[in-house]
């Protein structure tokens, strides 16, 4: 397709001048999916940010910016355990390295991950403001057990509060210039903690104990149900939100080392790493199915999908979702749906086949080995059965 681009001004100021310049210098545009793979992901991913409205896209903020903090925290904690063993925490290992590590990781770096998820939800609300309550009401939830639920709600309600203090204070223009670093962040962090310790914190904290007795207490049947729809959401949108709530779910129940649950963080990683892995198969077994462009990408999907990064495989769902996307869910609900039913584990949130070998790590490794194998060669056959060949010039 020819394509020329313009933003608004133009359109406003000159339409008739800018049509003109739109026939002379419209360009045709490459295959949906060429070599450049890294870009397409990116240019996607920004694509779905401007798209994100209201209570969704507050959350996402939140998440986006707990990402960091989760992803190195694990990697570290990671890295303890293989430096020291899974019990690189007790005293018998105090002063190595590998204990300093985990506090670094377990002790700061998941520390913070639900202040962080809490402070950037209401500063999506809110904007600076919202910060300070939503993290002070989030490190309050993690205090009195309510966990990352807890955060989410944290992070609503400052951002609410602080918007609302913010409409409805009117101090004059000399004294404006207190309320974003004075009156609101106190009022609004007042406010917030005494809900969450005397209204709140006790019923969410409430809520995710028993979801997590209800996890620790699932019997085979249940858990490969959970697995599966775990897995089939990872892979529905590779990095939008239904893919980003099964993965958040899933490391905020890692986040309380008191009161972890280890399993559908395994069964979300695997499934994750599947769809890219299945497509840089599939175009190599059946490369009839694949343009030449798709075909060099899935060479750059494969070390995406190792790596657990499931975006890897949007800019082949992009061209062909309604082919490709049901392709990866079946393989991913399967992965989850192995992973949890061998009862894998894992003590990490990221890293892909990267952490692996690092002792204890991942329980059950060989049932979790098969899992991912699994779902590999499912999807890239469902790609082969519903992908027509591809005719090219």
């Amino acid at each position: 397709k020819a394509l020329f681009v313009s933003g608004t001004k133009a359109a406003i100021d000159d339409g008739k001048s800018l049509v003109a310049r739109a026939f002379a210098e419209a360009k045709v545009q490459k295959s949906a999916v060429s070599a450049d793979l890294a870009g397409q992901v990116a240019a996607e991913k920004a694509a779905r940010s401007s798209e994100r409205t209201g209570v969704y896209k507050h959350l996402m903020t939140g998440v986006s910016y707990m990402l960091p903090f989760v992803v190195a925290g694990g990697l570290l904690i990671a890295i303890a355990f293989a430096l020291g063993g899974i019990y690189v925490y007790d005293d018998a290992h105090k002063g190595t390295l590998g204990q300093a590590l985990f506090l670094i990781g377990a002790k700061s770096g998941f520390a913070l991950m639900v202040p962080i998820l809490a402070g950037f939800i209401a500063y999506s609300i809110a904007d600076r403001p919202g910060i300070a309550p939503g993290a002070i009401g989030g490190m309050l939830a993690g205090t009195i057990g309510a966990g990352f639920l807890g955060g989410i709600v944290a992070g609503f309600l400052a951002g609410y509060v602080v918007k609302f203090l913010n409409d409805n204070i009117h101090l004059g223009r000399n004294l404006d210039g207190l309320k974003p670093v004075l009156i609101l962040p106190l009022l609004g962090a007042t406010i917030v903690g005494l809900l969450m310790i005397y209204v709140i914190g006790e019923p969410v904290a409430a809520a995710l104990s028993s979801l997590t007795a209800w996890l620790k207490g699932m019997q085979t049947a249940n858990a490969v149900v959970l697995g599966a729809i775990i897995g089939a959401m990872m892979a529905f949108d590779m990095g939008g939100p239904v893919n980003k709530a099964a993965y958040a779910f899933s490391t905020g129940l890692i986040a309380s080392a008191d009161n972890a649950v280890y399993g559908p963080m395994a069964a979300a990683m695997v499934a994750g790493m599947t769809p890219p892995l299945a497509l840089s198969l599939a175009t190599k077994l059946f490369a009839d199915r694949f343009t030449h462009d798709e075909r060099e990408a899935g060479n750059a999907a494969f070390f995406l999908g190792i790596s657990f990064i499931t975006e890897g495989a949007i800019p082949f769902a992009a061209k062909d979702p309604l082919r490709v996307i049901p392709s990866l869910m079946v393989g991913s609900a399967l992965a989850g749906m192995i992973s949890m039913g061998v009862g894998a584990e894992l003590k990490v949130p990221h890293g892909g086949i990267f952490v692996l070998p690092i002792p204890n790590a991942v329980t059950h490794l060989g049932g979790y080995v098969v899992a991912m194998i699994a779902g590999t060669v499912v999807s890239a056959i469902m790609l082969r059965i519903l992908k027509p060949k591809v005719v090219e010039a």
